[in-house]
């Protein structure tokens, strides 16, 4: 996309009107939502959604305009709503209340999720309708165990009564496998919620193929042991998550584009 064509869709840059550590956020969610789209995980056209809190004692917090694709989005276009879903902006864009009903409940509910990020792609939405849900048979699934929540359908998050049981069976996860629905990731950052989202969309696609190939020729499937779930997973805690990884995916997608900075 050009930088006209980016500016007749962004508007005016925001970028003197709001304070420095709200346009770092700004940057850092419209990269998320670039990044997402450069690794194909926007599979539902212009919905699922990507969001982060505003620096700030007011728990306001960013979420994609409603109607661009998640290649469109920029810091500007970012539309701010506070808990009750009001729209802080001037802006000519609307919000998806489905994404506010599931995002609103996480921001409300937990400090710590300074990002959280939705998604419906094949991988997630196939394994969110297997019985055993996610399964620990390689390295990388095991920085998932011990914090994997499960919600059940309960059909488009558009009834706010919702929010109470997601959060509840959310707890102090940082991932959450919504059944017969998709992923979603909370983060202490962008960076670090991106990432985990990464990582939980390679194990759910690894363990498809795993299944497939389990079930083609015959033979078991073979489980570490609980011990070395628990001590890979600690071993994932203390390495922390995101904060290497981000600069690299900034000049991954600065290859691309730096349309999304505007």
């Amino acid at each position: 996309m050009n930088a006209t064509a980016v500016r007749d869709i962004t508007g005016p840059s925001l970028r003197d009107r709001v304070s420095e550590e709200e346009w770092k956020v700004r940057v850092d969610l419209a990269a998320a939502y670039r990044l997402a789209h450069l690794y194909g995980w926007t599979t539902t056209l212009i919905y699922n959604h990507i969001s982060a809190r505003v620096p700030g004692p007011d728990h306001h917090f960013l979420l994609n305009p409603f109607g661009l694709r998640w290649d469109e989005v920029t810091a500007s276009n970012l539309v701010k709503i506070d808990l009750d879903g009001n729209i802080l902006d001037d802006t000519p864009y609307t919000i998806n209340n489905a994404g506010y009903t599931i995002h609103s409940a996480v921001h409300a509910a937990r400090e710590d999720a300074m990002c959280v990020i939705h998604t419906h792609t094949e991988a997630g939405m196939t394994l969110s309708a297997l019985g055993d849900g996610l399964i620990y048979t390689n390295q990388d699934a095991m920085m998932f165990y011990g914090h994997t929540a499960y919600h059940d359908f309960e059909g488009i998050a558009l009834d706010l009564g919702e929010r109470e049981r997601l959060v509840a069976d959310l707890g102090d996860n940082k991932v959450m496998i919504l059944r017969n629905h998709g992923l979603l990731t909370t983060g202490m950052s962008v960076a670090d919620a991106w990432v985990q989202m990464y990582f939980l969309e390679k194990v759910c696609s690894a363990q498809l193929k795993l299944l497939s190939a389990a079930a083609a020729s015959g033979q078991s499937i073979r489980y570490p042991s609980k011990e070395v779930c628990e001590h890979t997973a600690e071993q994932y805690d203390n390495a922390g998550c995101g904060e290497r990884e981000w600069p690299s995916l900034i000049r991954q997608l600065d290859d691309v584009t730096t349309d999304y900075k505007y």
